[in-house]
């Protein structure tokens, strides 16, 4: 996730870029001196893997493969350059030149792809060649895109639209286009696959909604309201591993977790709800749902954020992810100003998320 725009304001940024990789096991940041790779182990302690800041190349987009030594590099010097690396041996293994700034790269195991604003350029891993190109694009000036991490379900997802929130679907494996979803009425801010990609979760940039979608056939299977009194900025999405829950951070201090769970007859009222006059209301809205608008009923089918991390800052750029760290779910948070804060999440209860610790990248 690109933590800053391109620009003046970039060089007063302590980081540039930031990116949890595929299994959420590290951390690349991007700085005006090169980039830095971290182990996501423990929560107490946050192992550098590699550091090149002793270069002065300013990186804005860096993704390594999983847990081996291939990354991709871009720089703010060489916009268009794409750099990819075996960082271990110090080595680079080639570069590509595109006609346009590159706004984005993505890595799976099989492919790699590279996001221009009018086109999206597909290469085979294995050798680097180019194996497609999907051109005239709706312009697409964040290089939003999103590919899956699993072979079995190898799909890239791409805007579809510059006026609504369009999901184009591709099978990067079989280089196909595979269907659309009509996601929001407004242009898409984020995207997100679970580690399966079965699932794809999307927010408008009104932000006030977000919606999960089965893949590859695009139905919805949940909506959840992040708020109502202000229109903000979702900048990122992520599943957590089991796909139980989603996260979602903003340009607002406060980080929405999900729980993505069916709400119907097998989940039991508290004891004293029935009795009480929201009990009431909830009751008469469950039975009169089949007449009232569709607008009103949709609003109050939608779910509310099951966990929430109150972040000690807002108006920064930042990353979020879920993940098992030391065997307990954590919530991650990577910021523009060069810190990464640890979350405990309770799956049973919710509620706010208590800080665990706080490192400085």
């Amino acid at each position: 996730y690109n933590l800053g725009s391109r620009g003046n304001e970039l060089s007063t940024r302590k980081i540039i870029f930031a990116n949890f990789n595929q299994d959420c096991t590290s951390l690349a940041v991007g700085t005006k001196h090169g980039y830095k790779l971290f182990a996501l182990n423990s929560v107490d302690t946050l192992d550098v893997i590699y550091d090149n800041e002793s270069e002065t190349e300013d990186v804005c987009l860096v993704d390594r493969l999983f847990s081996s030594s291939l990354v991709a590099i871009v720089s703010l010097m060489s916009p268009r350059k794409l750099k990819v690396c075996h960082f271990k041996k110090g080595t680079e293994i080639c570069n590509y030149s595109y006609s346009n700034t590159i706004l984005g790269v993505k890595l799976n195991r099989i492919r790699l792809v590279v996001v221009l604003e009018e086109s999206l350029y597909i290469h085979n891993i294995r050798d680097m060649k180019v194996l497609h190109t999907i051109r005239d694009t709706p312009s697409n000036p964040k290089g939003l895109c999103c590919l899956s991490v699993n072979n079995d379900n190898s799909f890239l997802v791409y805007p579809g639209s510059s006026i609504t929130g369009e999901v184009q679907i591709f099978d990067v494996t079989t280089l196909n286009a595979v269907s659309t979803i009509n996601a929001h009425d407004s242009p898409l801010a984020a995207m997100a696959f679970n580690s399966t990609a079965t699932k794809l979760a999307t927010a408008s940039c009104k932000g006030t909604v977000i919606r999960v979608f089965s893949v590859p056939d695009g139905q919805k299977l949940f909506e959840f309201r992040r708020g109502v009194k202000r229109c903000v900025s979702i900048g990122s999405l992520a599943f957590s591993p089991d796909s139980l829950f989603l996260c979602a951070s903003s340009n607002t201090e406060t980080v929405h977790i999900f729980k993505l769970e069916q709400m119907g007859a097998e989940k039991a009222p508290v004891a004293d709800e029935s009795s009480s006059w929201m009990g009431y209301f909830n009751k008469v809205l469950s039975n009169s749902a089949s007449y009232l608008p569709s607008q009103v009923s949709e609003v109050l089918n939608q779910g509310r954020d099951f966990a929430t991390v109150k972040l000690s800052f807002q108006g920064s750029r930042n990353v979020c992810a879920i993940t098992t760290l030391q065997k307990l779910p954590r919530v991650l948070v990577a910021d523009e100003d060069g810190f990464l804060y640890i979350y405990n999440l309770d799956p049973m209860d919710g509620g706010e998320c208590a800080l665990l610790r706080q490192h400085n990248l």
